[in-house]
């Protein structure tokens, strides 16, 4: 795995804050000492979860969105790591594995112009070279029995997250996806806006859920396609937080009947939490408190196989309140999964 940069003890010396009578996150976290065989390694270590990050923007940029999402992972991991651990964090479950370097992909890109259609086409062929790159990872994470962690980067890794639990489950998995866009548009070539559709035409999603929709920016014939085909289902935002059609509670409901029955994987856009800086940021959404709690209730079900975290934007400004609901995200999934109800 050339693009796979591990994070080592000189990475993590230099981010830990220790502090006398504390135990941070960071101090209990396992690291990988090289990478001869991930998947052994990976399988032989007494964990969990496999944290890992996705710095890029390209699906972003290919999707004519705003760039800026590779800058997550850093911003998070920084926080992550100084955060206290107890017995509710379970730190020592946790690998915390590194991140898939696409410095030279981003090098590329910044050639482009995104006014020109050659260069949009140019730019959605390198984002299927990195959906092979984080499909190839995460069939290795979760054949060594895991679940994935993923951070950073655009909604165009839902298709490698996707695609390589399915094939190392070897069979279609559901998913339920919090999100003010379906990111189910049509296939002309990857990026952003299209991971799901391209899953569901290749046969690698199932069932496929979305969860606090936006009506505005949703198009008639996405609707269309929700309404003919009954593995797609959705529930709008509007219905839940304007006009009160469906609680938040049933709405949770109506999710888990579509998705929990059999291995689904849990995606949480950030452009779907109010006034998040994120690639289409909204000030109109849901709030972080209702953003833990969707995490919360589809984390601790035990058909869950991943969890993706993506398109959040961290500037020198905001890194550390983007990095703070990364890893109060990170930390709740990990804690749903050992609090009993």
């Amino acid at each position: 795995m050339e693009k796979l940069i591990l994070f080592n003890k000189t990475d993590l010396d230099t981010v830990l804050s220790k502090r006398i009578g504390e135990t941070k996150f960071g101090e209990q976290i396992k690291l990988l000492p090289d990478v001869t065989s991930i998947y052994d390694a990976i399988k032989k270590l007494d964990v969990n979860y496999v944290i890992f990050g996705i710095p890029e923007d390209i699906g972003v940029f290919s999707n004519n969105g705003k760039s800026g999402t590779y800058t997550a992972f850093d911003a998070a991991i920084k926080i992550l790591l100084n955060t206290q651990n107890n017995d509710l964090n379970n730190a020592d479950k946790v690998l915390l594995l590194g991140h898939l370097d696409f410095t030279e992909e981003l090098k590329q890109v910044k050639q482009l112009d995104q006014n020109l259609e050659k260069d949009i086409e140019k730019a959605r062929k390198i984002v299927s070279t990195i959906d092979k790159e984080v499909s190839y990872l995460v069939q290795l994470i979760v054949s060594a029995g895991k679940i994935p962690i993923a951070i950073g980067g655009g909604h165009n890794n839902a298709y490698g997250l996707i695609k390589g639990t399915s094939l190392a489950l070897k069979s279609p998995i559901n998913v339920v996806n919090f999100d003010a866009h379906t990111d189910f548009r049509a296939l002309e070539g990857r990026h952003s806006g299209n991971g799901f559709s391209y899953c569901f035409e290749e046969g690698f999603l199932k069932k496929y859920f979305v969860f606090g929709l936006h009506e505005n920016y949703t198009s008639k014939s996405i609707f269309d396609v929700f309404n003919e085909n009954k593995k797609l289902d959705f529930v709008t935002y509007e219905a839940i937080e304007v006009t009160n059609k469906i609680t938040f509670k049933n709405a949770l409901k109506q999710a888990k009947q579509h998705i929990c029955g059999s291995n689904y994987g849990i995606e949480i856009d950030c452009d779907a939490i109010i006034n998040t800086a994120s690639s289409a940021k909204t000030s109109s959404g849901f709030s972080v408190k209702q953003t833990r709690q969707f995490l919360h209730y589809f984390g601790k079900r035990k058909n869950v196989k991943y969890l993706h975290i993506c398109e959040a934007i961290a500037t020198k400004k905001n890194k550390t309140e983007i990095g703070k609901l990364i890893t109060y995200l990170i930390t709740d999934f990990i804690k749903s999964r050992t609090i009993n109800d």
